[in-house]
């Protein structure tokens, strides 16, 4: 079956348009009869090129010109003259607008980029020769069951499939390597080889001819490397020397390990960043609008929970999608449904509202697309995709899922397994409300005295604006009064009267503070950052935390969705209704409602449909890449084709199918990958020139790829040997300390300043894990940004390491490395150990081994000689800032005005272990313990 020309001039589709019109092709001598080049070149060619401006809106054509009909399209448009000249092309404005070498006629498609090719012009100049025949429906349908065959041979369009495509998708022209995403799930038989495992009987077969592997790891390296893996910790020394001293076979006590690894609390923190990095997660809403979502942690808190609970995946799926609409009076639903909420930015006051919707209408649909479905879909918003099969109609159609989906911070009970420790640091935000409330109240009675004095010089009768004083209590009230009575407004006190540049720089900074708390204080509150489903509220702007209405689908407006033009939110096109990728249409789904409710969830049950080829190869294979540093797939956000085509589809293929049949458990799917020979192989090849050679992007697997620690891991793996690290789990976010320059900074949020960052006061709060640290978009901790944390206004596939110089900076003369330095040597000390001893135990806690020979003999005679240093060295404690002085230009009038911003946190901080606080040997030390945290052997798991 072919793309007809009825679907492209009824929907404006573009994608066979792009397949079919888009290539150099010559005309065939069939081609020479215009009805049958009409059918083939003419109708699809105007589609793509001309009916987005003339014809998809039937409310806004372009010049008059409707190009939808033989009849409209000889008609031509305002300037009163045909559009074609049937025999004549040289006479046809139609043809010379497209030729672009007639000033006579607007150059047509208006922009260069997308004017026609030669052989497209050459087509249309021929159409037109012949007559420019424009046949009837029956025609044309005739004519494709004629010619589909033919067409499809000639231009190689047909794609094989094994029944994951409908009829009509294999016959559009894509690369058929570049559709095998979509293809059903078929476990293959595991090659019959002399192989451990069936993964590695699957490896084996792609391994490069006499290529051979490294050797297994020694058990020291492996413990390190399944820790790192499933915990982001090191293990303890005493964990190494279980292990190590385990009497059992090399497989049986690594299992022991791999289980007692994913039986920790501690498996869904690391579990959970990788999450969190592909859904965007933030604690703030990004740009210029960073206000707070203050109860964004409760969304990180279910995550965490549902890997440690091993939550059956296709349930994980289908909550962050509906878990509302499945569970709509429980806390754990609404709360999943933060992942819709991740994406950056939302409606504030200085938004078109229109816009913002749509902003999250894309945004959400995209999200859902690479998160789930490993494919990005944005492509599709203004045109069909161009190489992957989501036409505009898909992507509008899965957006109409969401159109019924409303923002709101929901009423969400506080669960028994939450955290709600810390709720104590509310005080800080009731000292900066009372100082704020406390400058408007001066300001206020600063403008009451003046508008009496205003009144005087007016020579105006103020008992009027007196009552209304007395009945609010408040400038801005008694005037809202007196504007209501309709008192002319030449006898109303002018807004600051009175006022000084400060004052209204301080009156604005006071009220939008004010505003801003708000957002704060919601992770206090029982609220959940989530969505609702509903018809769309009229919001203009939005200055609070929005709560559900208690009638959402009685009031507002039911959007009807249509394919915007160009993606524009003003240029309505055809009507689309609630949908999923046609590709995949075979995958079982019920019929997605047009009805305000059900929408999400319909959609989630396709989308989580064992049947559903892309989500379980997504899954499966991002959890390869967690472990083996690399995908099978090479983008795990695109399986599309512009992405890398997997090295072993077998083995992704027979990854994705036994996932399922072991009940989506995400735990099962570790134990099978951490328990095969190529997880548990040295990085160190007894042939390492040939593997350069034989595999260079080592995709072979024969030697296992070390990698560097990520900075969260980094981070914690310091506190972890220093003895600071803060095992609690979940809650509100944490403030550790970053750099002082960057803290301070300032930084523009809804309209003015934004508070300070200023670290919790106590240590034991500071030195939590990097996952509950209060995530900014605004303001990245600088430490975790070199390291190449990313950013999260992009979901991130997979991470990075780069190697540049101010990593240097931050992890050898920073201040948080020497701070870790110190209490490690503080800690090694205080332990009683002393000379080689406190060498290896140094080791101990940082390598999880003793120092060797010649480490212990260098260590000591840096220590040694760093004492002499130290001794002539003079330390003097650090002070912490209580206040902030604020430069800004006052909006009003456009001249500078400052203001002090008071640091609370700061009058009750009590700061890490000083300098100051300790001995010259300690500190001596310390400068030992520096180098090692510099080391490749910490900062890197092999």
């Amino acid at each position: 079956m072919t793309v007809t020309v009825r679907a492209l001039l009824a929907h404006g589709s573009c994608l066979g348009l792009f397949l079919l019109a888009s290539f150099p092709y010559a005309i065939s001598a069939a081609e020479t009869d215009g009805e049958v080049l009409f059918v083939r070149r003419i109708a699809p060619l105007l589609s793509e090129k001309c009916l987005a401006c003339h014809g998809q809106n039937e409310d806004e054509i372009e010049g008059g010109l409707d190009l939808r009909s033989a009849e409209a399209t000889h008609a031509g448009g305002d300037s009163g003259e045909p559009c074609l000249v049937p025999g004549k092309p040289d006479e046809s404005p139609l043809l010379l607008a497209v030729k672009r070498d007639d000033d006579s006629w607007s150059a047509m498609p208006p922009k260069e980029a997308e004017q026609l090719s030669p052989q497209q012009i050459a087509w249309l100049q021929q159409w037109i020769a012949a007559g420019a025949p424009w046949p009837q429906e029956a025609r044309i349908k005739e004519i494709e069951e004629s010619y589909a065959d033919k067409w499809s041979a000639e231009d190689g369009i047909t794609v094989e499939t094994t029944g994951a495509l409908s009829e009509e998708w294999a016959n559009r022209k894509y690369k058929p390597e570049a559709l095998w995403a979509y293809q059903p799930v078929v476990k293959p038989e595991p090659p019959q080889v002399e192989a451990t495992t069936p993964i590695d009987a699957f490896l084996q077969t792609k391994l490069p001819a006499g290529l051979s592997v490294a050797p297994r790891a020694d058990r020291a390296t492996l413990i390190r490397r399944a820790t790192f893996d499933l915990l982001g910790l090191p293990p303890t020394p005493d964990e190494i020397d279980a292990f190590v001293n385990d009497p059992d076979s090399e497989s049986k006590a690594f299992a022991k390990v791999i289980e007692r690894l994913l039986a920790s609390p501690h498996y869904g923190e690391r579990m959970a960043q990788h999450w969190l990095d592909v859904a965007r997660y933030a604690d703030t809403s990004g740009f210029a609008n960073d206000y707070e979502r203050g109860n964004a942690w409760r969304y990180r808190d279910y995550v965490i929970r549902s890997f440690n609970q091993d939550k059956p995946y296709d349930l994980f799926v289908r909550e962050q999608i509906a878990g509302d609409e499945m569970r709509p009076d429980d806390s754990e639903g609404i709360i999943a449904t933060g992942f819709l909420r991740m994406g950056p930015w939302e409606l504030t006051g200085m938004e078109v509202p229109r816009i913002a919707r749509q902003r999250f209408l894309d945004d959400v649909t995209n999200s859902v697309g690479e998160t789930f479905l490993a494919h990005s879909l944005q492509c599709a918003r203004c045109h069909d995709h161009k190489f992957d099969p989501v036409p505009t109609h898909d992507y509008y159609a899965i957006q109409a899922v969401f159109a019924t989906t409303q923002l709101a911070e929901r009423k969400a009970p506080f669960l028994d397994v939450e955290n709600i420790d810390g709720f104590d640091e509310k005080r800080f935000l009731d000292q900066r409300r009372r100082e704020y409330r406390e400058t408007l109240d001066q300001l206020n009675t600063k403008q009451l005295v003046a508008a009496l004095e205003w009144y005087a010089e007016q020579g105006i009768d103020s008992l009027e604006w007196n009552k209304a004083v007395a009945a609010k209590k408040s400038f801005d009230g008694a005037r809202k009064v007196l504007m209501q009575h309709r008192i002319p407004e030449e006898e109303i006190p002018p807004k600051g009267v009175g006022f000084t540049v400060a004052d209204f720089g301080n009156d604005r900074v006071a009220t939008k503070g004010l505003q801003r708390l708000s957002w704060e204080e919601e992770r206090y509150e029982p609220y959940a950052l989530a969505v609702y489903t509903g018809r769309s509220p009229d919001i203009k702007a939005i200055y609070q935390p929005q709560r559900m209405p208690k009638q959402p689908l009685q009031h507002g407006e039911l959007e009807q969705s249509c394919i915007l033009i160009g993606g524009d939110p003003f240029a309505s096109g055809p009507e689309v209704s609630p949908g999923i990728l046609s590709v995949l249409s075979s995958v079982p789904h019920g019929d997605i409602p047009d009805s305000i409710e059900g929408r999400r969830y319909k959609f989630a049950q396709w989308v989580a449909s064992p049947a559903n080829p892309l989500t379980t190869r997504a899954i499966v294979n991002r959890i390869w890449l967690w472990h083996m540093g690399q995908p099978i797939a090479g983008n795990p956000n695109n399986f599309g084709g512009t992405g890398k085509r997997p090295t072993h589809p077998q083995l992704l293929d027979w990854l994705a199918a036994t996932f399922v049949e072991e009940g989506w458990s995400i735990k099962s799917m570790h134990r099978r990958i951490m328990n095969s020979d190529a997880y548990c192989r040295s990085c160190q090849h007894p042939a390492p020139q040939k593997v350069a050679e034989q595999d260079p992007l080592a995709t072979s697997y024969a030697a296992f790829q070390p990698r560097r620690l990520t900075a969260a891991e980094i981070r914690d793996a310091m506190l972890h040997a220093t003895g600071e690290l803060n095992p609690q789990m979940g809650g509100i976010p944490n403030r550790p300390e970053i750099n002082l320059e960057v803290a301070l900074q300032p930084r523009q949020v809804m309209g003015t300043f934004a508070a300070a960052w200023t670290p919790n006061p106590l240590a034991v709060d500071r030195h939590r894990r990097s996952i509950y640290a209060l995530k900014v978009r605004g303001l990245p901790d600088p430490f975790r940004e070199v390291f190449n944390a990313p950013a999260p206004d992009f979901s991130c596939e997979m991470r990075t390491a780069s190697t540049v110089t101010p990593q240097v900076f931050a992890l050898f003369n920073g201040q948080a490395s020497y701070s870790r330095a110190l209490a490690l040597a503080h800690r090694v000390l205080e332990e009683g150990h002393q000379g080689e001893a406190a060498i290896n135990r140094l080791f101990r806690l940082a390598y999880g081994r003793s120092a060797a020979d010649g480490e212990r003999r260098l260590c000591l005679q840096h220590w040694q000689q760093m004492e002499a240093v130290e001794n002539k060295r003079e330390v003097i404690p650090a002070d912490r800032p209580l206040v902030v002085r604020r430069d800004a230009i006052e909006e009003n009038t456009g001249e500078p005005f400052s203001f002090d911003e008071t640091l609370y946190a700061y009058q009750e901080f009590v700061p890490d272990l000083q300098p100051s606080d300790v001995d010259v040997k300690t500190r001596a030390l310390a400068d030992v313990c520096l180098a090692v945290l510099n080391s490749n052997e910490f900062v890197y798991v092999y």
